[in-house]
């Protein structure tokens, strides 16, 4: 019964989707991403005589939190084919050329017959899952064809549908994975209490994948000069919730600062509403591209507003603090891009999802607020006092510092499979 359930949910995700793409863009490329997908994997893989490993992320997140056993699978397993999946258009449109993987597609739709094809076209030796992703049909699939399968940087919350008293079908999911890796050990203990025992603490990472950013970092000369030697905020990922807390702050902070900000996505109506709500100078990053545009004025603005996706992880290394948006919303974006760099970081209040964002409040490194006069308290204390300034940069960088080396942890399980499956 509940398989039957669960399909026909899927079922009917599949005709909402596609009703909404008459009139919502990401539907639109979810929908149009996966018109012949199957047709598409098999015409890529046909003439393919190499074994295949099988990477799924759900969106870009999940991509880059998987990149570092991606790349380190390669490195040493270059025989391998590697077949990259995303569920969501935010993960595979910008992805979609992503150099590591030999194939990258959309996920066709979790059904049986999806899921069959799917697994018999590309015959992969390995599956991986990257922190979340639980489809049932995939799943149950790779497993009656004897194919490993690994899930790592998962996390477990209480509040997930795993450990509530009508979540038995969904725990099921859960037996299927050979190794489930895990990022704490509150997630090791949960799943013990179910009768999950195929678990293990390796860690996230994600911590591997800032310190590959962080180590290969580019120069944004326009970000050095626009800094000009005055304290800087770094502001990511922002969205118009953020904004409405940190326009006003800015409008009436009085000490010497300048602000990227960095917005979640592009949209010119809302970049340009923005400047005109502030009171001080502000540009476009893509003002500073044109020929007529005087570089050495650069200084003269308070603010500049990044207009192009791609570069924020390198400029945090200008910043002395950062705000990350997102947790006046459904969830906080990206804070270890920045903790890396040993900035003290500000952030919404509905940050209690992402441990590094739990663990660096309690560390005095973070700083959660919940409007503007709790951020104009916050950073002007930081501001003025270039102690504590410096030890919740220090804590920052600590923290991921301390976290790095789950990818190794997972490639050791990965050595560990293939020992197995040559032993059999």
């Amino acid at each position: 019964m509940y398989t039957t359930l669960y399909n026909t949910s899927i079922r009917l995700y599949q005709s909402v989707i596609s009703l909404a793409a008459s009139f919502h863009p990401k539907a639109r490329l979810a929908v149009q991403g996966r018109q012949r997908i199957l047709e598409k994997i098999r015409s890529a893989l046909q003439a393919n005589q190499a074994p295949v490993a099988w990477f799924h992320a759900a969106s870009l997140g999940e991509f880059e939190q998987g990149r570092p056993v991606i790349e380190a699978f390669r490195q040493q397993y270059p025989d391998y084919k590697i077949l990259l999946t995303f569920f969501s258009p935010s993960g595979y449109e910008i992805r979609k050329n992503y150099a590591g993987a030999d194939y990258i597609f959309y996920l066709p739709f979790d059904t049986p017959a999806n899921a069959r094809q799917f697994v018999q076209v590309v015959k992969p030796k390995i599956a991986f899952f990257i922190k979340y992703e639980f489809w049932y049909n995939y799943l149950r699939e790779l497993r009656s064809q004897h194919i490993p399968i690994v899930s790592f940087s998962a996390i477990f919350r209480p509040n997930q549908i795993f450990f509530k008293p009508y979540g038995n079908f969904y725990r099921s999911f859960l037996h299927y994975f050979h190794y489930l890796l895990v990022q704490n050990q509150e997630s090791v203990s949960l799943l013990k209490s179910i009768g999950v025992t195929n678990v293990t603490l390796a860690g996230d990472t994600r911590f591997d994948r800032v310190k590959q950013v962080a180590d290969a970092k580019k120069e944004v000369p326009v970000a050095r000069d626009f800094k000009a030697n005055t304290p800087l905020l770094v502001v990511g990922s922002a969205w118009q919730a953020d904004m409405e807390v940190l326009i006003p702050f800015l409008n009436q902070f009085q000490q010497p600062l300048k602000v990227i900000v960095a917005p979640h996505e592009i949209h010119n109506e809302e970049i340009e509403r923005w400047r005109r709500e502030l009171k001080q100078p502000s540009l476009r990053f893509s003002e500073t591209q044109t020929p007529q545009f005087d570089q050495s004025t650069i200084h003269s603005f308070n603010i500049l507003f990044i207009d192009n996706i791609g570069m924020l992880s390198s400029l945090y290394q200008y910043g002395e603090f950062a705000y990350i948006g997102g947790a006046f919303g459904k969830g906080l974006h990206n804070i270890l891009e920045a903790a890396t760099f040993g900035v003290p970081l500000f952030f919404g209040p509905n940050y209690g999802k992402f441990q590094e964002a739990v663990d660096l409040t309690q560390a005095g490194a973070a700083f959660s607020v919940k409007d503007t006069a709790e951020l104009a308290g916050a950073l002007t204390r930081l501001y003025h006092d270039p102690k504590a300034l410096a030890q919740a940069g220090e804590m920052s960088r600590h923290y991921v510092a301390r976290n790095i080396g789950a990818t190794e942890k997972v490639m050791e399980v990965v050595k560990q499979v293939f020992a197995q499956t040559l032993n059999r």
